[in-house]
C-alpha cells in the first residue's frame, strides 16, 4: 500500500503546473535593462503578459522551447522573454501574467522591481569578464570558527554559478596545505549541481572539495585559499537566427580567500594528570578472553576506546600487570571511519599474556581521561579489575607486584624441569658410507650431456626461426615498449585522474624517446605535424591525439572503470602502429 502511495506521490509531482516569472535583476539604474522570462513546464495557450507599468518594451516577446528525456522521464520548458527599459526611477512591480494549460487559467507571482539613479556603467555595456565576475564565486564553509585544540572542523569549498552562465571547464591552480592542522580528505566523487542563494540571490552550486582538519596548535590559524582556474560560456546581447541568446566563452580565476580560525587551548582547570590528548566523546573498555587458564597458555586482554573524536590522535593508555606474567607486544587494531562531523569507531590494543606459574594475577583498574567539546569539561573512565586465575603450573614462592609494561616479555625463570640425566640407550644409529663411482648419480652425471644434445639442436632451430620472424620481433618488441611507458598507467587503473595523469605522461615519454623533442613542443598541432613528416598514417595520428584529449577531458569529467580500461587498451594499441611506422 505504501509503494502505491509513494508512486500516487512521484505521478503527482510530475504533473504539477508551475508557471512563474525570473528576473535579470531586482534593483537597476535607469540607464540599464531589464530581462524578465515567463517559464511554464507544460505547453500552454492564450499567454497574456502584463502591462509592464514604469518600463518600455525593446525587444520581445521571444519565444524558446526545451523538450528532454532522462531516464525515462520527459522534461519540458517553454519560456516568453521581454527585454524591458525603466521609463523612470521609483519601486515598480512587473504584474500578474496568465497563461491557459489544460484547461485551466493559471497565474505569475507579481515581482517588484527598483529603479534608481543611473549607474556608471550600465549591465547591458559591462564586458564579459565583468559578467564572469559577477556570476562566479568560490566559497569555503567552515563548520567552526572557534573550535578546541583537536576538535573536528569540516570545510566545504563551493562553486556558485550564476543561473544566467555556464561553466564549461575548470581546474585547480592552487590547493591548501592545511599547515598545523591534521587533515583528512573527503574526496568527492560526483559533482551534483544544486540549487542555493548566494547574498540572498538565486544561484546554482556544487560541492568541489570537502576536508575535515584537525588543528594542532591554539591560536590563530589561518586555512590557505583553493584557487580554480574556470571556463565560463557568458550570455551576450546578441541573438541567434532562433532567437536565443548568443554565448561567449572566457576564463576566469577564482579564490575561496583565506580563512582565520581561533583555535582555544583546552582548559588547565580540572585537566586529570592522565590525560593524552583525547578530544571528543568516547567509551573505554578493558576485557580478557578467559579469566581461568593453566600455566604457559595464553590469553587475550583488549584496551579499547570507542566513540567519536579525535581516535587516530592519541595514545591508548597501558595496563599495569603483575611482573609475574610474561606480556608481548601489543597489536593495535583500527576501525575509523571520517565524515564531515569528524572521525568515528574504535581503537584498541590487544595484548598477548602468558602466566608462568599458578596463582592469582589481578589486572588492575585502568583510566581514561577525555575532553569533551561540546560540555567543555575532562572526563575519567575507568575499567573494572580483571582477576587472572591460573589453575594449574609450578608454583613460584612469591607473586611479583604489579608495574608497568617495560620490555617485550620478562626474563626466562627456571621451571625446575631444564636439566635431565644422561640417556643411558641413545638408540643410535650407524652412519652409512657411500662411493660416486658406480653410484646411479654416476651413471646420470655420465649420461645427462647425451641426453642434452637434441635438446640444444631443437633450442637452437628454434632461435634460428625466431630471429627470421622480423616482423613478429617487430611486434613483440612495440609490446614490450609499451609495457615499459604504460606500466604506470596500468598500476593507477580505477583512479580517474591518476590513471590518465600516468597516461598521458606515458604518451609524452614515448614520443620524446622516438622523436627526440622537447618537452615545451608538446602541443597537438606539433605532434601531429611531426607525425606527419615521419608519414604515420592518419588513423593512428587521430587515436594518438584523440587519446591526449582524453586525458585532458577525464580530469574534470566523469570517467568510468570501463573507458579508462579501453583507453589504455588503446593506448597499448597505438604506441605499437607508431613504433611499426616511425
Amino acid at each position: 500500500m505504501a509503494l502505491f502511495t509513494i508512486s500516487g506521490i512521484m505521478m503527482a509531482q510530475e504533473d504539477a503546473v508551475t508557471f512563474e516569472v525570473k528576473l535579470s535583476k531586482e534593483r537597476l539604474g535607469i540607464n540599464e535593462r531589464l530581462r524578465v522570462d515567463f517559464t511554464m513546464n507544460k505547453d500552454g495557450d492564450n499567454f497574456s503578459p502584463p502591462d509592464f507599468s514604469g518600463f518600455r518594451i525593446l525587444m520581445g516577446p521571444s519565444q524558446s522551447i526545451s523538450s528532454s528525456w532522462v531516464n525515462g522521464v520527459r522534461s519540458f520548458s517553454k519560456t516568453y522573454s521581454y527585454t524591458l527599459a525603466p521609463t523612470g526611477r521609483g519601486v515598480f512591480t512587473i504584474k500578474q501574467a496568465t497563461i491557459v494549460i489544460g484547461g485551466k487559467t493559471y497565474k505569475s507571482l507579481p515581482k517588484k522591481v527598483e529603479v534608481t539613479a543611473a549607474v556608471d556603467k550600465p549591465s547591458d555595456e559591462m564586458t564579459v569578464d565583468d559578467v564572469a565576475d559577477q556570476s562566479l564565486h568560490l566559497v569555503a564553509e567552515v563548520s567552526k570558527s572557534k573550535p578546541f585544540l583537536n576538535e573536528a572542523v569540516s570545510v566545504v569549498y563551493k562553486l556558485y554559478v550564476s543561473q544566467f552562465v555556464n561553466v564549461t571547464n575548470f581546474r585547480a591552480l592552487d590547493n591548501p596545505k592545511y599547515n598545523n592542522f591534521w587533515s583528512q580528505d573527503m574526496p568527492v566523487t560526483k559533482y551534483n549541481v544544486q540549487n542555493g542563494t548566494y547574498n540572498g540571490k538565486a544561484y546554482r552550486y556544487v560541492i568541489l572539495k570537502r576536508v575535515v582538519l584537525y588543528p594542532q596548535k591554539s591560536g590563530k590559524l589561518e586555512i590557505e585559499p583553493l584557487s580554480l582556474d574556470v571556463t565560463i560560456d557568458v550570455p551576450t546581447n546578441r541573438r541567434d537566427f532562433f532567437g536565443g541568446r548568443v554565448y561567449t566563452q572566457t576564463n576566469k580565476t577564482v579564490s575561496a580567500g583565506k580563512r582565520t580560525l581561533n583555535v582555544k587551548a583546552l582548559p588547565t582547570a580540572g585537566k586529570p594528570a592522565n590525560f593524552g590528548g583525547a578530544v571528543g566523546n568516547f567509551k573505554f573498555f578493558v576485557t580478557a578472553s578467559k579469566t581461568n587458564l593453566n600455566a604457559s597458555e595464553s590469553l587475550q586482554a583488549q584496551v579499547e576506546v570507542k566513540g567519536k573524536g579525535n581516535l587516530k590522535l592519541f595514545q591508548l593508555p597501558e595496563p599495569s600487570l603483575p611482573s609475574s606474567l610474561e606480556v608481548y607486544e601489543p597489536e593495535f587494531e583500527e576501525n575509523v571511519r571520517t565524515t564531515l562531523s569528524g572521525m568515528e569507531g574504535k581503537v584498541s590494543n590487544n595484548y598477548t599474556i602468558v602466566p608462568s606459574y599458578r596463582g592469582k594475577y589481578p589486572i588492575p583498574s585502568i583510566s581514561f581521561s577525555y575532553f569533551d567539546p561540546k560540555s567543555e569539561k575532562y572526563h575519567t573512565l575507568n575499567s573494572d579489575e580483571i582477576l587472572i586465575n591460573v589453575a594449574e603450573g609450578p608454583s613460584n614462592g612469591s607473586i611479583g607486584a604489579p608495574g608497568p609494561i617495560s620490555a617485550n616479555r620478562q626474563a626466562v625463570v627456571s621451571t625446575g624441569n631444564q636439566f635431565n640425566f644422561i640417556k643411558l640407550k641413545p638408540n643410535l644409529v650407524p652412519i652409512g658410507t657411500h662411493y660416486f663411482f658406480g653410484s646411479t648419480n654416476f651413471y646420470l652425471w655420465l649420461l645427462l650431456p647425451l641426453a642434452l644434445i637434441p635438446i640444444a639442436i631443437i633450442f637452437g632451430k628454434k632461435r634460428e626461426a625466431i630471429a627470421s620472424d622480423v616482423a613478429g620481433n617487430r611486434i613483440k618488441k612495440a609490446n614490450k615498449l609499451a609495457r615499459k611507458y604504460l606500466s604506470d598507467a596500468k598500476k593507477t587503473l580505477g583512479n580517474k585522474e591518476a590513471f590518465y595523469i600516468a597516461l598521458e605522461k606515458a604518451l609524452h615519454n614515448y614520443l620524446k624517446a622516438k622523436l627526440k623533442i622537447e618537452t615545451s613542443e608538446f602541443s597537438k598541432d606539433k605532434i601531429a605535424s611531426l607525425l606527419t613528416e615521419r608519414k604515420v598514417d592518419d588513423n593512428t595520428q587521430e587515436s594518438f591525439i584523440a587519446l591526449l584529449e582524453n586525458c585532458e577531458l577525464a580530469r574534470y569529467s566523469p570517467f568510468s572503470e570501463v573507458q579508462m580500461q579501453q583507453d589504455y587498451s588503446k593506448a597499448s594499441e597505438v604506441i605499437s602502429y607508431l613504433d611499426k611506422q616511425l
